[in-house]
């Protein structure tokens, strides 16, 4: 099977230093392929490198073809039009210049052979679900899921060779989901995207997984993988079960050589009396090269155990699990920690007011441009929408970007400053429940990997004073490897106070015992129900 990217040798490294790549090599086949990995391993970074956004410090990087690259987050200025975004605003503009019968050559050029780009664009937009979205429309109108999908039309628009795809599912509702699993179905090209959706990679040819700067590519879909996997770490932990019970018997022998050379030793002192100087000074030389000898056999035995299991567990692939209790976050049943009043409720069964009381896990669900990240805000202390009235105890609030963490400061002295009586030995108790123990509670939280990022954010959040009775979360899973996922679903297992929180990860929701459901709809109306 022919490539269409090829990397040779390929290294990078942040300015600080951090190194992300070293050495790398890797081939991407003519299919769709799914980029997966812990946070942290370098997946935006190679597709980065792949499209030219960045430059590698050693290595090459080849492709076949024209390179379409959806990142994460689109570099979105404000006055741009859904024209600009798309690529067609200059081909446009000269289209309706020449209906105006401004048939200049430099219009005739500014078009091409693109008579029917409008159109296109339009059908695009339509497929996507965008079909209402005007492209004179401003993008900074556009919500975070329509702004995705609009970039996904870009790249589509512009017929790319190779398709590179980051996080694509990132903020879009469960009906633009489905729309862009359609268009990732039809698509006949080459594929590379970096997801954690699982029914996304479900539709896939191959998945190659980047762990420990290296990366192996498994045929088939994700669930294909993890049944590889699966198969893959029983025959290792079947190691390591053979290599501990190795190493408990290489101790014993060792211990029994010790009893051993120990008895023959008192025995031989016994003994000297009985024969002349010389010949006792004899035998106790050779005893003694002996019994060295012997030490050293059983000593370099036990080292190799050690060395087989060190090994065999390392072929484990096994992520540690938080274990936190949050005593301080308990809400008695019937306390109201937050009132809503003054909510637009135009249509039957809407919600006038929203009030929570006690430890509720309530999942806020919605088309894209609903308005929930808003009202979240509001909860949160922010500007309120006309005619809203929030009231709010000990709230906090997780945004979609994480950036709640000052990344000039340490992980522990992120804590100690929305926990400022704890001592430093309490919060790094409390960071260790959260696997940031020692030299990785001192590091500088603008050097973290996603993962330990998240976990020192849910760390800052859940440590805080005082101890938080309402949590807000927006769009908590995005970007997170399933390791961070889980790891938040244990956290918020040990939380007792309420929360809400925004997503449209049914999976994920459905993990964590809610007791409500509600759904805004697209005129910002609460009701109550679950996802549709």
């Amino acid at each position: 099977m022919s490539h269409a990217i090829v990397c040779s040798d390929l290294s990078f490294a942040w300015p600080d230093g951090t190194v992300v790549l070293d050495g790398l090599d890797a081939a991407f086949g003519p299919v769709r392929t799914g980029l997966v990995g812990v946070n942290g391993a370098g997946k935006s970074t190679l597709l980065k490198l792949v499209a030219g956004e960045l430059s590698p410090a050693a290595g090459t990087v080849s492709v076949a073809g024209e390179i379409g690259y959806l990142p994460q987050t689109l570099p979105l200025a404000g006055h741009d039009t859904v024209a600009d975004l798309l690529g067609i605003a200059r081909a446009r503009a000269a289209l309706l210049a020449i209906e105006r019968g401004e048939a200049t050559e430099e219009n005739f050029a500014a078009v091409g052979d693109d008579w029917d780009v409008e159109e296109r664009a339009r059908a695009e937009l339509a497929r996507l679900g965008l079909g209402d979205v005007g492209l004179d429309r401003t993008v900074a109108t556009l919500s975070g899921g329509e702004a995705v999908l609009a970039g996904l039309a870009a790249r589509l628009l512009a017929r790319p060779d190779v398709l590179l795809l980051d996080e694509p599912t990132n903020n879009l509702d469960l009906d633009a989901r489905r729309r862009l699993y359609d268009a990732v179905d039809a698509w006949t090209g080459v594929l590379v995207v970096v997801s954690h959706d699982r029914e996304l990679l479900e539709r896939v040819d191959a998945i190659a997984d980047l762990r420990d700067g290296a990366i192996r590519t498994f045929g088939g879909t994700l669930s294909q993988y993890d049944e590889r996997l699966a198969v893959e770490r029983e025959a290792a932990e079947r190691t390591v079960r053979a290599a501990e019970g190795d190493l408990r018997r290489q101790r014993r022998e060792l211990e029994e050589a010790r009893t051993k050379l120990a008895r023959r030793a008192r025995y031989g002192k016994k003994s000297q009396d009985s024969v002349p100087r010389i010949v006792a000074g004899l035998r106790k030389q050779q005893a003694q090269v002996s019994s060295g000898k012997h030490r050293v056999l059983h000593e370099q035995k036990l080292a190799g155990a050690r060395d087989r299991l060190a090994e065999a567990e390392e072929a484990v692939r096994d992520e540690d699990e938080i274990r936190v209790e949050l005593p301080n976050t308990r809400v008695p049943e019937g306390r109201t920690v937050l009132t809503v009043t003054g909510l637009p409720a135009e249509e039957p069964g809407s919600l006038p007011e929203l009030v929570v009381r006690g430890p509720e896990r309530i999942a806020l669900t919605g088309p894209n441009g609903a308005g929930k990240t808003t009202l979240l805000r509001a909860f949160a202390g922010g500007a309120a929408p006309d005619g809203v009235e929030v009231r709010a105890e000990d709230v906090r609030y997780l945004p979609q970007r994480l950036d709640v963490l000052d990344d000039a400061l340490s992980v522990v002295d992120n804590v100690r400053a929305v926990a400022p009586s704890a001592s430093v030995r309490e919060v790094r108790a409390g960071l260790a429940r959260f696997l940031l123990r020692g030299d990785r509670a001192d590091r500088l939280a603008g050097t973290l990997s996603g993962g330990e990022r998240f976990r020192a954010v849910l760390a800052s959040l859940l440590l805080a004073e005082p101890a938080p009775r309402l949590l807000l979360l927006d769009e908590p899973t995005n970007n997170l490897d399933t390791a961070s996922v889980r790891a938040l679903a244990q956290a918020l297992a040990a939380y007792e106070g309420a929360f809400v929180v925004v997503s449209h990860d049914l999976p994920f929701l459905r993990t964590l015992g809610l007791t409500r459901w509600l759904r805004m709809d697209r005129n910002g109306e609460l009701s109550e129900g679950g996802p549709v």
